[in-house]
């Protein structure tokens, strides 16, 4: 008869034998889990494409709700080297490259259009935003009193490629007419 400490010491010795018999398998299970478990955490951490469209379109409505409410403005939202492209023929059509000269060639002037005025140009309804990858497009109708008393109204489509929370990349669609009646009939004023 074996005594209470030997089968004891038995059952001691199937379990070593057991947990320790295949080493590598064991380790492998283990590491497995730990990778998984890390990536996880990985994913959970990282921006899925969905959640970087949502954040994109969130600061662009933003940036035009403050604008509207004449606590904002667009220069903030727009990277050093933005690329600002106005389509068509209208007198303010083109591309400009980098902030310095899209302020120096359009928004200075169309904002020095509306310098006399208590009631300066902004967005007054935001039809839509909407995105998709790294593109936001924002469609809004402005509205201002320019510096001759005379109202100035436009619609505006805007393609914005973002990067890094930033505009990076723009092509502004608008009504030619309407735009270059004020580029012509108001003179800009500092």
């Amino acid at each position: 008869m074996k005594s209470k400490g030997s089968a004891h010491l038995h059952q001691e010795d199937k379990f070593m034998k057991r947990s320790y018999l295949k080493p590598i398998e064991t380790f492998s299970v283990a590491a497995g889990l730990a990778l998984l478990f890390m990536g996880t955490i990985g994913i959970a951490k990282a921006q899925s494409p969905q959640e970087g469209v949502t954040s994109n379109k969130k600061q662009v409505e933003a940036m035009l709700i403050a604008w509207k409410n004449g606590t904002g403005e667009l220069l903030p939202l727009l990277d050093d080297n933005v690329r600002w492209t106005i389509t068509g023929n209208s007198l303010g059509a083109g591309t400009t490259v980098g902030k310095p000269e899209l302020v120096e060639k359009i928004l200075n002037p169309f904002g020095a259009r509306f310098a006399s005025s208590a009631n300066k140009f902004k967005p007054t309804t935001i039809r839509g935003i909407y995105g998709d990858g790294d593109t936001v497009i924002a469609n809004f109708d402005g509205y201002g009193i320019s510096n001759d008393g005379k109202p100035y109204s436009n619609s505006y489509v805007w393609i914005l490629r973002m990067h890094g929370g930033k505009v990076v990349e723009a092509t502004a669609f608008f009504d030619a007419v309407a735009f270059d009646d004020l580029w012509t009939r108001v003179k800009p004023q500092p």
